[in-house]
């Protein structure tokens, strides 16, 4: 690793908010919305606005220990490398102190003020970020966003946990509609980035098996996310508005990914739709009641 630079940049309070990924913690703050919405019986508004307090800084402290943990990989890739930490202006140590204080105070937040399960489901996706993804799979296996993506998928549960105690088949059918649509989310955008990605050393799908490869997975990953998102109507959690909005939106996406793949020059539309499609997709489901 790194030795902490003594000439340090001045980092703003830009930079510390940039630790925290904000893009990502929106997606997660909507999808624990979602759950909580979805669930059935009520919570307290303030326990509510506390549970995805709770949710977004956890998984703001999970983003900020990626960045603390991957500050070498992230100086070589044009994409991350003016990132507060590999570009020097804040110190890996104070990155280190930051994520885990906020990681911590996110989980105890929970506790407090929520419950246990919620608690345990969200240090369980900060742990499995961090650890399982960050540190073990994503230099070793070019199936690293596949498993990983299970703790982007985890909010809706967590969500719904906060609510009713429990997590039942319902809430982890919101669980598997993320964790399908993640790879073909991240994997369009992977094509784009891939020679980062060798640089940095990093083994992902397309610097590994190439485009080809890659965009045959992301379309089996976008018919299998299209499949899952009949789900909630199958076991009533949504209305037939819902299921008119998942047949559209999941037509445009495979149309989208079969367009992808025959493409020759590729391009950041099938990525800007997905995150188009998901945001929909739950939209669609808050219709129900």
């Amino acid at each position: 690793m790194i030795a902490p630079q003594h000439h340090m940049k001045c980092a703003g309070l830009n930079d510390y908010w940039q630790l925290l990924k904000p893009r990502v913690m929106s997606l997660v703050i909507f999808t624990g919305l979602c759950g909580i919405l979805l669930a059935p019986g009520r919570i307290h508004p303030f326990v509510g606005f506390l549970a995805i307090l709770s949710l977004a800084v956890g998984a703001g402290a999970a983003g900020c220990l990626n960045i603390w943990w991957e500050r070498d990989t992230d100086a070589l890739m044009d994409r991350t490398k003016n990132r507060a930490v590999p570009a020097g202006r804040i110190d890996p140590n104070s990155a280190l102190t930051f994520g885990a204080v906020l990681a911590i105070g996110s989980v105890a937040v929970m506790v407090i003020a929520v419950n246990i399960l919620a608690a345990m489901l969200l240090a369980g996706t900060i742990l499995f970020y961090v650890c399982v993804y960050t540190i073990f799979l994503k230099p070793r296996t070019p199936q690293n966003i596949v498993i990983g993506g299970i703790s982007g998928a985890l909010p809706p549960v967590i969500g719904w946990a906060a609510v009713s105690n429990s997590a039942p088949i319902e809430a982890w059918i919101l669980f598997l509609i993320i964790f399908l649509w993640t790879p073909a989310h991240f994997w369009s955008l992977c094509i784009q980035c891939q020679d980062d990605y060798k640089k940095a050393g990093i083994p992902m799908l397309p610097c590994v098996f190439g485009d080809q490869s890659t965009k045959k997975q992301i379309m089996l990953y976008s018919v299998l996310t299209v499949l899952s998102s009949y789900l909630p109507y199958h076991y009533q959690m949504a209305s037939s508005i819902y299921l008119v909005s998942a047949i559209v939106l999941g037509m445009i996406f495979i149309a989208m990914g079969v367009r992808f793949y025959y493409q020759k020059e590729t391009n950041l539309q099938l990525f800007a739709f997905s995150i188009f499609y998901l945001f929909g997709l739950f939209l669609a489901l808050l219709t129900q009641n």
